[in-house]
């Protein structure tokens, strides 16, 4: 008999990779349009992970790039049951990504706003300091696909 602990990690887990191919999966969709372009342009702009892409590949490439990443990434996690180990891959690479979008907290000046006493995020600064959440479910997802995987390694 189960024990009711492990049908809420069982329901967890789920929830935490489709939710996380989700997210990839839609935010990598709006690479592709204008507004989600200028809205990227302070983040890629003062980082120096990024400045270097965006002036070589300019603004538009550089969002089809990251958005064609998101959406392979999104994919490779939504098909770990049936491939563990590409998916295992796909949520390592979500997690490098979510790392690099994490960065932009330290890079970005419009992530934080002036105020007294200790620093506060600003509306940008909280969308990316979430991010550490899907960090957490990358990891988690990888960890998963790579214990479903090893049978076959």
């Amino acid at each position: 008999m189960r024990a009711p602990e492990d049908d809420l990690a069982a329901l967890g887990s789920v929830a935490a990779r489709y939710g996380l191919a989700t997210v990839f999966l839609w935010v990598g969709g709006l690479k592709f349009k204008d507004y989600e372009i200028a809205n990227a342009e302070p983040l890629v702009t003062n980082s120096p992970l990024t400045s270097r892409l965006r002036a070589r590949l300019g603004a538009r490439r550089l969002g089809k790039l990251v958005g064609t990443s998101q959406l392979a990434l999104g994919a490779l996690i939504a098909i770990g049951p049936l491939a563990p180990r590409v998916s295992a891959l796909g949520s390592l690479g979500a997690a490098g990504m979510m790392v690099g979008t994490l960065s932009f907290l330290v890079t970005t000046p419009e992530a934080w706003r002036e105020g007294h006493g200790a620093p506060q995020l600003s509306v940008l600064g909280e969308a990316l300091l979430k991010d550490s959440v899907l960090l957490g479910a990358a990891l988690l997802m990888a960890a998963e696909s790579l214990r479903a995987a090893r049978p076959y390694f």
